[in-house]
């Protein structure tokens, strides 16, 4: 039954459109030959945003060592108005946007287009321009690319050919040697090396750009704002904050540290000890004694990470029917101890791993709203407002963290969680985001009374999420994240870091805008001299991933704030 709430938002069918459009489209093949210097290949053109992924040959210095030739180039994903100018140049603005820790392009894909559709209702063309940070150069999305999870599952996990390719493995952490030496001064070079490629003029540049990004993104679009890329302090030109006209901070801020994001990083990673010394780290990463990729036991690391994407081609492929993905899957001690982290009610079921997820009927979106949801996924920085679970009855997830504790720490957000009572019963559906306080909704609550949602707690529509996670060309998360981005960050004050900070009033020198999720990293202790747009009932992902039109049938207010700052005069 359609709602008022359900009128003018993305069609249900845009996410398999898009999967289609991706397979047929030649996503993978350059639009130029393979020694040109730069590619930009179609994604496809829907609600009138035209999508493609641009590739930027960007050579690292011979002193990062051997790595694979695709790390010698940098990757983003263009949208723009598809009755806009086709030269970025021409365009009113370009909004160039950093991605979070873990994070890739892809996750960039609602706002994007969000933002380019709502400019263009007001006669102006912007584009959105989602960075991958080099290191996304060693995922392989073939298996993704199939569209079909048993495919996926069978080239990731069980060394079955995709057209003629074998997945070659995750990548272990001796082939991460050139990782080793990838942190924050390279990060910030290559947004520049990137800029200066595809809009040579700075005048342009500098009147048109809009720097910006979510989450770390925020941080180290302040290292970009404060640094020098020719050398000599006195020429300014060069200068980060004279490539940008403004900046703009999605649940973080423009800064050069990391105190406003607590919670982003779980406890249990591998990041080393930066009380060792600047010295001590970099030579453990040169050495490989310390990581140089960051990961965690379950859920943060190249194999689980792919899980995610495997769920959004469920999700797209076959919404409401029945999945098979935790059966089908191999079975294995990391895959084994992620299933019990996400799916356990309490702690004697993740110890004794009964009843299993694969012991409950669920949809494919189920599964992807389980994996993805606030309400269900424990870890506050991949928490998205989805929907809730439909079709049976709920009870209280208490694992990892007891729901309605007081003391919860922030790394678990403070939703209440939620997890389907009966194994072996009913056929577990999902219901979206815009059905939440229909008439037919249960409106389950918690064994203490309380509401597990709400319809001003919902804001991401699960197909456009399955659509960022499956049917991009770069990836929805970051497989291997370099550690010494985070470390080089956390030793700020070494004289090696700081350092690169040549223009510290190159982080006040333009006007900046900060949208914040009103439940995301900040909540509780919004920086209000920022002056900040707080978008209310919203989760850390949500600023990137809501739907254009909100369940009080307002426009989306990230997106909305975004085009507004685009239109500030020059």
């Amino acid at each position: 039954m359609e709602t008022s709430r359900s009128r003018g938002r993305t069609p249900r069918t845009l996410g398999a459109a898009a999967l289609a459009v991706l397979l047929t489209t030649g996503a993978f093949t350059p639009s130029a030959s393979a020694d040109s210097a730069r590619t930009e290949t179609p994604v496809g053109t829907s609600g009138g945003v035209t999508e493609t992924v641009v590739r930027v040959k960007a050579p690292l210095p011979a002193s990062f060592g051997a790595r694979p030739a695709a790390c010698d180039w940098l990757s983003y994903l263009r949208y723009r108005s598809s009755s806009g100018p086709a030269s970025s140049a021409d365009a009113d603005r370009v909004l160039v946007a950093q991605p979070g820790i873990l994070e890739g392009a892809g996750a960039f894909d609602s706002v994007a287009r969000n933002t380019v559709t709502r400019a263009a209702e007001q006669g102006r063309h912007i584009e959105f321009w989602a960075l991958d940070r080099r290191s996304n150069c060693l995922e392989d999305r073939t298996g993704i690319a199939s569209g079909n999870q048993h495919t996926a599952v069978d080239y990731y996990y069980r060394g079955k050919q995709v057209q003629g390719r074998t997945f070659a493995g995750f990548v272990g952490n001796d082939k991460l040697g050139w990782m080793a030496k990838l942190g924050i001064e390279q990060t910030v070079r290559d947004e520049y090396d990137l800029l200066a490629a595809e809009l040579p003029d700075q005048g342009v540049r500098k009147d048109k750009v809009l720097c910006g990004g979510h989450s770390l993104g925020g941080v180290i679009t302040g290292y970009f704002a404060a640094a020098d890329f020719d050398g000599n302090p006195a020429t300014t030109a060069d200068a980060g904050h004279n490539q940008c006209a403004g900046y703009f901070a999605l649940d973080t801020t423009v800064s050069t540290s990391l105190a406003d994001l607590s919670g982003s990083i779980p406890d249990d990673t591998n990041l080393p000890d930066v009380g060792l010394g600047y010295g001590v780290v970099q030579a453990g990463l040169d050495s490989g004694l310390l990581p140089r990729s960051l990961s965690a036991p379950v859920l943060l690391n190249p194999e689980t990470m792919t899980l995610l994407a495997i769920a959004g081609v469920g999700a797209l492929q076959d919404p409401g029917g029945e999945a098979d993905l935790p059966s089908y899957l191999p079975a294995n001690t990391n895959i084994e101890a992620t299933n019990r982290f996400l799916f356990s009610k309490d702690t004697a079921t993740f110890l004794t791993g009964s009843p299993a997820v694969k012991d409950f009927r669920l949809t494919n979106e189920a599964i992807l709203g389980s994996l993805m949801d606030d309400q269900s996924v424990p870890l506050a920085f991949l928490q998205s407002s989805v929907g809730f679970f439909d079709g049976g009855p709920i009870t209280d997830k208490n694992f990892p963290a007891a729901n309605g504790s007081s003391s919860q720490p922030g790394l678990f957000g403070t939703e209440y969680k939620a997890i389907p009572a009966e194994p072996h019963g009913p056929l577990y559906t999902w219901r979206n985001y815009d059905r939440v306080g229909d008439p037919d909704d249960p409106g389950h609550r918690s064994s203490d009374g309380t509401p597990f949602t709400a319809a001003g707690k919902e804001v991401t529509d699960i197909q456009e999420l399955a659509r960022s996670m499956a049917a991009q060309p770069l990836d929805f998360t970051e497989q291997y994240f370099p550690t010494k981005l985070v470390t080089d960050i956390e030793l700020a004050t070494s004289p090696q870091v700081k350092r690169l900070v040549v223009h510290p009033d190159g982080l006040t020198a333009n006007p900046t805008l900060t949208v914040l999720a009103g439940d995301g990293l900040l909540a509780g202790r919004v920086p209000a001299d920022l002056h900040p747009v707080v978008a209310d009932g919203y989760q850390h992902l949500d600023v990137l991933t809501a739907a254009p039109v909100q369940n009080n049938g307002r426009p989306e207010p990230v997106s909305t704030a975004l085009t507004e700052f685009a239109r500030t005069p020059r």
